[in-house]
């Protein structure tokens, strides 16, 4: 068989390995199969265009691939869960740094060789792959220092912030014009790669904490689609197939965040929760009287309970609870006590952070039950129990105009009969406002750190 015809055979197994593998991980219980076929497919497309681009000297590469690849298994043990979404934001910076580096290697290559003329189309998946990946590159190290602490978690803004972003995009769409026009001047591409780079640290900064979801799944499709302009510059399939899985994919999940905390792409993006937090949606909330219930006390009630709704938040991650709370559930069910967890959207810091975490612990797929399939349920529930979430339980998103949240679709907790909520402190979620459920009559506080406490829960309720 020509080698041609098997080179695009083995990309287009690649490519059905990709979508395979996308579409296994819908359901939690073929999520690892479908990233093993993933990574099947991704390491087919890169030994066979090796191969295809007659690659002459492998040392290189391999000494590359072997040091990366040791670093990221280093990480990859090291890392703690709950630092999870910034190690996303990473790899979704490192994608947009790939594309930009290849495609100015690519720009760089054409227009220093005398032979060779970069062609018009070429020249706009240059530039579209080095802005697009810019901003996705320094966008995702900014996301990475807000959930990893090390930058200001809330919306930082200045006066004449969006002015100066409409204006550097002006002169990013300018740039782009002037290099395809005259690629011979690498003065206009080293301005396009700066103006890039720096507008997306600037999109980002105005964004709060509470948004990071959204951002995350954003910067995840902008790599998505820089790697896909990436593949028309080197005329490779599987990586044109790929990227636009990963962009489509991502936008996707991306319109599903801002469904689920009612808003628009575009108000997450001119500023999020953080800049609306001191606002008077708050007003009158600040005499809520919390009534406070011990360990003893909350074993007693949930063993006297039928039926329980644990509600997982980033508290539980902080905590890294996951694995007493595994426990916490086997030892109810042991007395035949009907247990589930209510898993909302943007739980955490990260879509499907609360998911990853519970199967961490080995809590068993079925038992996580997304929010609108589960919110009726709670006005039929005995107990639930929230640990570390709080905005997206919080009652002012149905009731209070005024709030910050309100419309956002939220976890019907407040209608159990009885909440007992698994807090450090009445320290605000990331929106910044008080959770006036927390002074509901059927709620109590059982405040101390999570693992901790909920460690002597089950203690009690081996007891009782």
């Amino acid at each position: 068989m020509d080698r041609t015809i098997l080179i695009q055979l083995a990309y287009l197994i690649a490519s059905v390995l990709f979508v395979v593998g996308i579409k296994m991980l819908g359901k939690t219980s073929t999520a690892r199969q479908g990233n093993t076929y993933s990574a099947l497919a991704m390491l087919i497309a890169v030994v066979v265009t090796l191969l295809d681009r007659n690659v002459l000297s492998y040392t290189e590469i391999f000494a590359t691939i072997i040091l990366a690849s040791a670093v990221g298994l280093y990480v990859a043990k090291k890392v703690e869960m709950t630092q999870m979404p910034e190690m996303v934001a990473l790899f979704n910076g490192f994608g947009g740094g790939a594309s930009v580096l290849v495609a100015t290697s690519e720009y760089w290559r054409m227009v220093h060789d005398a032979d060779i003329v970069m062609p018009i189309v070429t020249g706009v998946g240059v530039v579209l792959s080095v802005f697009i990946g810019a901003v996705t590159l320094t966008g995702s190290l900014v996301a990475y220092g807000k959930l990893s602490g090390k930058v200001n978690g809330q919306a930082i803004t200045f006066g004449g912030q969006h002015p100066l972003n409409a204006v550097l995009f002006l002169g990013i769409v300018i740039l782009s014009v002037m290099v395809i026009l005259d690629p011979n001047n690498d003065l206009y591409m080293m301005m396009l790669i700066g103006a890039s780079l720096l507008l997306g640290i600037l999109t980002v900064i105005p964004i709060g904490g509470a948004d990071m979801p959204v951002v995350i799944s954003l910067l995840n499709s902008y790599s998505g689609v820089a790697a896909c302009f990436t593949g028309f510059i080197l005329n490779n399939q599987v990586l044109i197939i790929s990227g636009a899985l990963v962009g489509a994919s991502g936008i996707i999940l991306t319109q599903i965040m801002c469904k689920a905390m009612n808003r628009s792409l575009v108000s997450v993006l001119l500023g999020g929760f953080g800049q609306t937090s001191g606002s008077s949606g708050v007003a009158g909330k600040s005499d809520i009287v919390v009534k406070e219930v011990g360990v003893e006390e909350a074993a007693m009630i949930f063993d006297s309970a039928s039926s329980v709704i644990i509600v997982p938040g980033y508290g539980m991650a902080v905590a890294q609870a996951q694995h007493i709370v595994r426990e916490f559930t086997d030892l109810l069910e042991k007395k035949n006590i009907s247990v589930k967890f209510a898993i909302h959207p943007v739980a955490g810091r990260m879509p499907g952070h609360m998911n990853v975490l519970l199967a961490e612990a080995n809590v068993s797929y079925d038992k996580l039950i997304e929010m609108d399939d589960i919110n009726d349920e709670f006005s039929n529930t005995d107990v639930t129990l929230i640990i570390g979430a709080n905005d997206v339980v919080n009652p002012a998103a149905r009731t209070n105009p005024q709030s910050p949240i309100y419309g956002m679709p939220i976890l019907n907790a407040d209608k159990s009969r009885t909440v007992i909520v698994s807090k450090r402190s009445m320290g605000a979620g990331y929106a910044g406002i008080e959770n006036e459920l927390f002074g509901f009559p059927n709620c109590l506080m059982l405040f101390g750190d999570a693992k901790s406490t909920l460690t002597k829960v089950v203690s009690e309720l081996k007891s009782v």
